[in-house]
């Protein structure tokens, strides 16, 4: 058995340990989005697969026998593709999908569906801080009128699309803290992230609601088939299991 990770997330490194660590056979795949991802503890490949027929290729090549997903809620596009080749070829496939965020008393979130319906909720006077990655910054036109500021992990490869705007480089984990502190020094009056849910990338979130600061929170696409999870625990038993 060769399983082929799907990673890019904080829990396809922790499962990669846990295959290292059961000597279950295991190659993650990385889409080269970071330039430099943290490592993992089993062999990686970077890089697309070159379409549909591409990844058919690789899986076949490699001697692939399961297929785990586990790349960020947002990557629909790869899991739509995946879970429709698994069933056309018979593959045996699990996608994992952690919970998403849920508002608590204090949160000031209000829902949206696409990036363009931020224009309803956005004026020329705020400072919005998007946590949604660099892929889908051109999707916020309807927003540029305001001042906005974007957070990646890697320095820009190009200027900013909008020309009221621009990158504030770092990588996570971040404090509350150290966001209230980052919110309160760039006068962010909104703050737009995906929900992405998980535990790493939570403290943007604390610090709006302790600074009483709206948030416009990306809902998740819903039309991703397949059969998922949300339980790690489940994920390492289906591995087991093989």
């Amino acid at each position: 058995m060769t399983v082929l990770l799907l990673a890019g997330s904080g829990e396809a490194r922790r499962i990669s340990t846990f295959c290292a660590n059961q000597e279950i056979p295991t190659i993650a795949s990385l889409a080269g989005a970071t330039r430099d991802p943290k490592a993992m503890e089993v062999p990686v490949r970077t890089g697309g697969f070159g379409g549909a027929d591409g990844f058919m290729a690789y899986v076949r090549d490699a001697g692939i026998t399961r297929i785990l997903d586990m790349t960020h809620p947002f990557a629909s596009n790869i899991s739509r593709r995946t879970a429709k080749i698994a069933k056309e070829m018979d593959w045996t496939y699990l996608r994992y999908e952690r919970p998403p965020w849920v508002a608590a008393p204090g949160d000031i979130w209000t829902e949206i569906g696409t990036e363009d319906d931020a224009k309803n909720w956005v004026t020329d006077t705020d400072t919005v801080f998007l946590a949604t990655g660099r892929q889908t910054l051109d999707r916020f036109q309807s927003i540029s009128h305001a001042r906005l500021i974007c957070r990646q992990i890697d320095p820009p490869s190009g200027p900013f699309p909008f020309p009221n705007g621009h990158f504030q480089i770092g990588r996570p984990p971040f404090s509350i803290d150290q966001e209230v502190a980052l919110f309160e020094q760039l006068g962010v009056t909104v703050l737009i992230t995906k929900n992405a849910g998980g535990s790493a990338s939570r403290s943007k979130l604390d610090a709006a609601r302790q600074m009483k600061m709206p948030v416009l929170m990306l809902k998740r696409p819903r039309d991703v088939p397949g059969p998922v999870t949300d339980d790690l625990g489940k994920v390492k038993q289906w591995l087991l299991d093989a």
